[in-house]
């Protein structure tokens, strides 16, 4: 049963036009222990980048937003999934071009834009289902995503570089199983969700190997054995991980606790586990957690506002100012 829904555990279906309907704003459990406010929070100056109605915003967390980063060009087109550079100058992204009820029917462009706005380019042509960009962190600064099969459902982790043209981005894995990408390592690996010809469904950190076989090591993880992690990011130390987290195989995005536990690349292995947000799980859309520079914290998303949690004194509050929707907040210089 896992192998065969695999490919769907990285997708939220939104409904029509990609949006969440409108939630009740009810109180984040830990927003208020201690009280800190959005001053307290905008003298940290911690910049990030997210989507806030179908465009790309640069900002310090807790204040005003000016003029959005990205705008598309045509009616209907939303920009999604802000990744930030390791090198703290570009941004990669994904433009929906064609709409669908269902998400894995969407048609996408991977895009690069640099923070100040200037150098966008597209890597990929919106003729694929191209999602979930980011970088690595191996110093050669490559865009990396997941690109759908159009045959058989599943999704295989593609590469390209910046300055490059649609047509030229390369596999990194093979079409004929599954394999999602989430976030990269200092080494070269990836850590993937797959469906392995040979190991079965799990976590693994692979080994690209452009042109050969990539490697695979299984990541030990108790919480893996009863239900899915999602959007997983490892922190800039790659000490720790944050991720979703739903019990049971059936996907479900609604009513997911946020964790974040210890990681041990050399085993591998995903220990400690510690709920953070929605640990109830209360019927409402938490998700996207990232990092934020220094390791202090995570932003995330809880529809339709954004969130901090500070890891020091385990306290949460709101950083987001307008009446929006909100989502995929990403970190400055912390790609996923």
């Amino acid at each position: 049963m896992r192998t065969s829904v695999a490919w769907t555990l990285a997708i939220a279906v939104l409904g029509m036009n990609g949006r969440v309907r409108a939630q009740p704003q009810a109180p984040v459990p830990g927003a208020d222990k201690p009280a800190r406010s959005l001053k307290d929070v905008a003298a940290l100056h911690l910049r990030c980048s997210y989507y806030k109605n179908g465009k790309i915003y640069v900002n310090v967390l807790g204040t005003p937003e000016g003029k959005p980063l990205t705008v598309p060009p045509e009616k209907g087109w939303e920009d999604f999934k802000p990744s930030w550079s390791k090198t703290g100058d570009m941004i990669v992204f994904f433009r929906r071009v064609k709409n669908d009820p269902v998400v894995t029917n969407w048609k996408t462009k991977i895009c690069v834009i640099n923070v100040d706005g200037t150098g966008f380019h597209e890597l990929s042509d919106g003729t694929h289902t191209d999602f979930n960009q980011t970088w690595t962190r191996d110093g050669t600064n490559t865009p990396i995503w997941n690109r759908k099969n159009p045959q058989k459902g599943g999704f295989c982790v593609m590469k390209s570089k910046v300055g490059a043209k649609p047509g030229e981005e390369v596999e990194l894995t093979d079409m004929t199983h599954h394999t999602w990408a989430y976030t990269c390592l200092m080494d070269g690996r990836i850590l993937v969700q797959c469906a392995h010809p040979e190991q079965g469904w799990g976590y693994f950190l692979m080994k690209p190997d452009p042109g050969g076989k990539p490697g695979y090591r299984r990541i030990d993880c108790e919480l893996a054995k009863k239900g899915l992690l999602d959007r997983v990011s490892l922190s800039p130390s790659e000490k720790k991980v944050c991720f979703e987290y739903q019990t049971g195989f059936k996907y479900n995005m609604m009513g997911r606790t946020l964790y974040v536990a210890d990681f041990d690349a050399d085993k591998p292995a995903i220990t400690n586990a510690k709920a953070f947000a929605n640990a109830e799980g209360a019927k409402r859309w938490f998700a996207y957690p990232r990092w934020v520079k220094g390791e202090t914290a995570i932003v995330y998303h809880a529809s339709p506002s954004l969130y901090l949690y500070m890891l020091a004194d385990q306290s949460t509050v709101q950083v987001s100012v307008d009446k929006a929707d909100y989502r995929y907040p990403h970190g400055e210089r912390q790609p996923k």
